[in-house]
C-alpha cells in the first residue's frame, strides 16, 4: 500500500524544512509529500528530494484549516494518507509504524508528538538527542508500544495521524463549514466516532512538536473560534475547546451559557501581549 504525507502551511518556512528534513531521514521514505500552501507571503518551493512532491496553492483568506486539509488530501493518490501539521518532525519510524497499523485497522490513528522548547530542531539536530529533550503532552497518553482503542472522540488530533484514503472520504473530509481556526478537527474526531471508525493511539515512533510563538487562551482566533465554537455546539450539543471559551469569557471578551456564545468585544493589545508566549520567559 503506497502513502502520502500531507502537510498545510502558511509563513512556516523554517518548520516545513525540518518536516522535510524528518521525511528524508525515515526508514520508510514516504510515496509522496503533498503541502498545500495557504497563502504564505513567500510562496513554498520544494527542493529536490528522494520522493515525488509537490505544491498545490490556494488562496489563504481567514486560515482555511479544514479545506487545505480537504485538498491535500484530493491531490494525494496514495492508499493511506498521513497528515502531519507543519511543525511537526517525523520520527524516523513512524512511516512504517503508520502504514503497519493501517493495514491492519481500517482506524482512525493518532501518534504521539513530543514536544521540544525554543531551541531545539532549528538548524542540524539528532533524533536520540531530541528524545532526550522533548516533553510528552500533558493530557493525551499512549502506549508504550502497539496500539490503545481511545473512546473519547474529542481527544483525536489533527497534528499527526492516518487514514486510509478510502475511509478520509467516506466520512467527507473535514466539514468546510469549519472556517479558520477551531473545533474542525475535534467534529473530524466525533464523525468518525459516529460512522463507527475505531480511534486508536499508537504507541512507539510519532513525531517531534516544533516550539512557536503561541497564545495562551488563542486571542488571535477568537473570532474564528468563536463562530466554529457555535457550529459544533449546534451540530453535537455539546462545547468544544471549553477552556479557551471559559477563559474568554473570565476576561468578558464573550458570553457563553449553557446553550449559546456571543462575541461581546474584541481583545485588546495588552490582552494579546499578555497571551503571548514569545513575551513570558521559558
Amino acid at each position: 500500500m503506497s502513502l502520502s504525507v500531507l502537510t498545510i502551511v502558511r509563513n512556516r518556512p523554517g518548520h516545513l524544512v525540518q518536516l522535510v528534513k524528518g521525511l528524508q531521514r525515515s526508514s520508510v521514505l514516504p510515496d509522496e509529500l503533498i503541502v498545500v500552501d495557504m497563502g504564505s507571503d513567500s510562496p513554498v518551493v520544494l527542493e529536490d528530494l528522494p520522493f515525488p512532491a509537490r505544491v498545490v496553492w490556494m488562496d489563504g483568506g481567514r486560515l482555511p484549516l479544514a479545506a487545505a486539509r480537504n485538498a491535500a488530501a484530493r491531490s494525494a493518490s496514495g492508499d493511506h494518507l498521513l497528515f502531519l501539521d507543519v511543525d511537526c518532525i517525523p520520527m524516523r519510524g513512524l512511516i512504517c509504524a503508520v502504514q503497519g497499523v493501517l493495514a491492519s485497522h481500517n482506524a482512525l490513528v493518532c501518534a504521539k508528538v513530543l514536544y521540544l522548547g525554543p531551541d531545539e530542531a532549528r538548524a542540524e539536530w539528532d533524533e536520540q538527542d531530541l528524545f532526550k529533550r522533548a516533553a510528552p503532552h500533558p493530557a493525551r497518553s499512549f502506549p508504550g508500544q502497539g496500539v490503545r482503542s481511545e473512546d473519547n472522540a474529542g481527544l483525536f488530533w489533527s497534528l499527526v495521524f492516518g487514514i486510509t484514503r478510502q475511509r478520509f472520504f467516506a466520512l467527507g473530509g473535514f466539514d468546510e463549514e469549519f472556517v479558520g481556526y477551531g473545533a474542525e478537527d475535534t467534529d473530524f474526531g466525533f464523525r468518525a466516532k459516529a460512522a463507527g471508525v475505531p480511534l486508536l493511539f499508537m504507541g512507539g515512533p510519532g513525531a517531534f512538536h516544533q516550539f512557536h510563538q503561541t497564545f495562551d487562551p488563542p486571542l488571535q482566533h477568537l473570532d474564528d473560534i468563536v463562530s466554529n465554537a457555535g457550529t459544533f455546539h449546534r451540530r453535537w450539543g455539546i462545547w468544544p475547546m471549553e477552556g479557551w471559551l471559559k477563559a474568554f469569557a473570565e476576561m468578558g471578551l464573550v458570553a457563553l451559557s449553557e446553550d449559546a456564545i456571543t462575541l461581546l468585544r474584541p481583545a485588546s493589545c495588552d490582552e494579546l501581549a499578555q497571551a503571548d508566549s514569545s513575551r513570558r520567559s521559558h
